[in-house]
């Protein structure tokens, strides 16, 4: 078969993550071994850079270069929210045909592959040579087919020491507090929250997912056991928890307002938080405080996992090597294998566009209110180290006065 000669498109899209650089610096640097490649261009802005021709000549970025911005955080090439539908994916496919470009690859979740699919199919109806690979990124973890997705490992891992720090001034000052965690309809980043923990007394002492059916009532008498126990209740909940109808718990406050894609607004505000801090205060606790993560989970400089850096630029490189050597196109994904390794295999576009996954019933207990063993054992590998943390050991000792 003669070799595929042109350009490599590369973009990215959807949130930033701490480590999709990684992917696209892997992506690059590996296509500019090839010589059928006759340049690599990064889109700016993703797809929104594609149609409007708003490109950098990554053929002439330096290795250093882009090393660095490979250990930064956030999208390099800039993202997009855009969500193609078919006229603007031809768009897409006429600015790859007007620039030779013959392999495009583009990091996102699920939308993204399914803008893959998209432009697949329409080169292929074209009869136009453009091999599409879409590389997997989301903090969400919650992509079809692959055993985790590059980013969520670095956003546990913020998400378990974020937890591990609060449950600290917690201990420190007796209270309930509430941090709703982002991850919309998989439970993931916000049952990364127990990886941190040591101690049996250690918080979150409960976990609300997306997966079980929130009960206020539960949830009220769950938080007052825990207090009565410890005399304090730390608290992980997801911003994409439901009621028994399956109505996200937020539309309390925000009515149900959209986002630019249709979905309900889960994020943005502290609403969800005020709302879960207001049902507690009024059991009569006086100390209570409530934090929306945000942004803070997709970015943070100097709370990257090691492991999910260099998978994250493994699975750029593999996008380019099946692309490049074996004329391929697919999605990326990532297999577990012993305790712990993984390796890598493509599977087809249609299998993860559009698609999403959820927590599985195995990693939630019975009560609906926390993590089980198996959920930590799957997502301990992909945070990497974590600090050490320790408490005074000391005898007591013996009162004179307050007998």
């Amino acid at each position: 078969m003669a070799k595929l000669e042109g350009k490599v498109l590369v973009a990215q899209g959807g949130g930033p993550t701490a480590v999709i650089n990684q992917s696209v610096v892997g992506a690059v640097l590996e296509a500019r071994k090839f010589p059928q490649v006759t340049h690599v261009y990064g889109a700016l802005h993703g797809v929104n850079g594609i149609i409007n021709e708003n490109f950098l000549d990554l053929t002439e970025a330096t290795t250093h270069n882009l090393e660095a911005v490979a250990a930064t955080p956030s999208a390099g090439l800039l993202s997009t929210r855009d969500k193609p539908d078919v006229e603007y994916c031809k768009k897409i496919f006429t600015t790859c045909q007007a620039h030779n470009i013959r392999y495009f690859f583009y990091c996102g979740g699920n939308d993204s592959a399914d803008t893959c699919r998209i432009v697949n199919e329409q080169a292929r109806e074209a009869g136009y040579e453009l091999r599409v690979i879409h590389v997997p990124k989301t903090i969400d973890n919650d992509l079809k087919v692959t055993d985790h997705c590059p980013g969520y490992g670095s956003a546990a891992k913020f998400v378990a020491q974020a937890f591990a720090g609060a449950n600290l001034d917690n201990r420190a000052i007796p209270g309930v507090y509430i941090a709703v965690v982002m991850g919309r309809h998989a439970g993931f980043l916000t049952a990364a929250s127990a990886l941190a923990k040591k101690y049996p007394d250690d918080g979150p002492h409960l976990i609300y997912l997306p997966e079980r059916a929130f009960v206020k009532e539960k949830f009220l008498a769950d938080v007052k056991a825990v207090y009565e126990k410890y005399g304090r209740c730390v608290i992980a909940a997801s911003e994409g928890i439901v009621d028994e109808n399956g109505t996200p718990i937020i539309t309390a406050f925000t009515g149900g307002e959209k986002d630019s894609h249709g979905n309900v607004q889960l994020s943005g505000t502290g609403a969800l938080g005020d709302l879960l801090a207001a049902d507690v205060k009024a059991m009569g606790i006086k100390r209570v405080r409530s934090d929306t993560f945000g942004y803070l989970q997709r970015s943070f400089l100097g709370c990257v996992s090691e492991v999910d850096q260099y998978e994250a630029r493994e699975v750029g490189e593999k996008a380019a090597q099946y692309a490049i050597w074996h004329n391929v196109d697919g999605s990326v994904a990532i297999k577990r294998e012993g305790d712990y390794a993984v390796s890598y295999f493509l599977t087809p576009l249609e299998t993860v566009a559009r698609h999403s996954t959820e927590m599985p019933a195995g990693f939630i207990n019975a009560e609906g209110n926390y993590v089980t063993d198996d959920f930590l054992r799957y997502a301990r590998p992909l945070v990497g180290q974590m600090p050490l943390m320790e408490r005074i050991q000391a005898p007591r000792v013996e009162k004179i006065l307050n007998k």
